[in-house]
C-alpha cells in the first residue's frame, strides 16, 4: 500500500490523490494543507496552482515550484495547530512543519498558513514563514550564582551588575 506522504496512515489513493486529481473537494483547510504538501511530494504541481485562491495567484512561480519538488527529498509534515477552518468555516489557520533535504542537507520549515474557502471549495492564500526559536547554548546563570568571569562574587555583584 502507497501511504499518503501526508501522515494519516491512509493509502494515498483514499486520502489526498482525489482532491489532487479534482474528484473530490477539501473540506477543511487542514485537509487542503495536507493535500498541497502531497502535492509537492507526488509533483503534481498544477494542483498548487489550482488550490491557490485567484487572488494570490498573480506571483506563483510555476517552474521555480516544479523545480524544487522534483530537487528535494520530503522527509514529513507536522500539523502544529489549525484555528478554525473546518466545513463550516469560511476562513481558516494551518501552522506547520514541514521536514525536507536539500541538496543532502536536512531542514525544517515552519509556516503559518491561512486560507479562504468560496463557493464551497478552500484555498490556499498566504503564508507566512515562523522564526525558529532561540536556542540557549550556555546554561543560564542566576543571580545568586558565582560568576561565570571567576571572580569568586556572585553573579549579581559582577558581570550581571554590568549588564543592567
Amino acid at each position: 500500500m502507497d501511504l499518503c506522504p501526508c501522515g494519516s496512515q491512509v493509502a494515498y489513493d483514499a486520502c489526498c490523490r482525489p482532491l489532487i486529481k479534482g474528484e473530490l473537494p477539501a473540506l477543511t483547510a487542514e485537509q487542503l494543507m495536507r493535500s498541497r504538501y502531497s502535492a509537492y511530494v507526488k509533483q503534481e504541481i498544477d494542483y498548487l496552482l489550482t488550490s491557490l485562491h485567484p487572488e494570490h495567484r498573480s506571483g506563483y512561480d510555476e517552474q521555480s515550484s516544479r523545480a524544487w519538488a522534483a530537487s528535494t527529498v520530503w522527509h514529513g509534515i507536522t500539523i502544529v495547530q489549525t484555528t478554525a477552518g473546518g466545513p463550516e468555516d469560511s476562513e481558516g489557520q494551518v501552522e506547520f512543519v514541514v521536514s525536507y533535504s536539500e541538496k543532502g542537507n536536512r531542514q525544517e520549515h515552519h509556516e503559518l498558513s491561512r486560507f479562504k474557502k468560496e463557493q464551497g471549495a478552500w484555498y490556499f492564500t498566504t503564508g507566512k514563514t515562523m522564526p525558529k526559536p532561540s536556542i540557549r547554548v550556555a546554561p543560564k546563570i542566576g543571580r545568586n550564582d558565582p560568576c561565570s568571569c571567576g571572580s569568586g562574587k556572585k553573579f549579581k555583584k559582577c558581570c550581571g551588575a554590568q549588564a543592567g
